[in-house]
């Protein structure tokens, strides 16, 4: 499936019909299973219905950093996002991909 941004974000945990989907470098995961993480209150439910990228190579969870640019990562931010991918994968489906 092909997600364009903003149909991503009709996934972000708010509508209980409708599964929580968060995008690695352009992948989108189905991270339902993970809902009080990444559902309304959970810790982590500002990536949800986004491309969290650099914020998660970050670490970060400000609002500014949640984006799917990889632009002046470091080395070890870039290292740090893809321990993230390989979590994920391990953990959540790839339901499709994010499109510009």
């Amino acid at each position: 499936m092909e997600f364009t941004a903003e149909q991503l974000s009709q996934y972000n945990g708010t509508d209980s019909s409708k599964p929580i989907y968060v995008a690695i470098k352009g992948r989108v995961f189905d991270v339902t299973t993970g809902k009080s993480f990444y559902g309304p209150g959970g810790d982590y439910a500002i990536f949800a219905g986004k491309d969290a990228s650099r914020a998660l190579g970050k670490m970060s969870k400000n609002v500014e950093d949640v984006s799917p640019s990889l632009e002046g990562l470091t080395e070890k931010e870039m290292s740090t996002l893809n321990d993230w991918e390989t979590k994920f994968e391990a953990k959540y489906p790839v339901v499709g991909r994010v499109i510009s």
